[in-house]
């Protein structure tokens, strides 16, 4: 279906999988299984701007891969759900 290698928890069950939301959600999870950061710091590390880093941001932790902590700047990191790898 798709030619581009995607991360298995990149593919929601709650929106549309089209390829650009692919992309930016795999580049968010590889960044995030390095090391847990808030957005800012994500947007800038992955070359995708603020908004869009949000956005898919709040659809991974609506799915529960992501979850985040802290107050004014939230922490992004990866749940137990959003660790383990999907097998098909």
């Amino acid at each position: 279906m798709f030619r581009i290698p995607y991360h298995p928890n990149a593919f929601l069950s709650l929106k549309r999988n089209i390829q650009p939301g692919l992309s930016a959600r795999t580049k968010i999870i590889l960044a995030l299984e390095k090391r847990a950061t808030t957005a800012t710091k994500l947007s800038r590390k992955i070359g995708l701007r603020y908004a869009t880093v949000l956005y898919h941001l709040h659809l991974l932790e609506a799915e529960q891969i992501l979850s985040h902590k802290g107050r004014r700047f939230y922490i992004w990191t990866l749940t137990d759900m959003g660790q383990q790898k999907l097998v098909t």
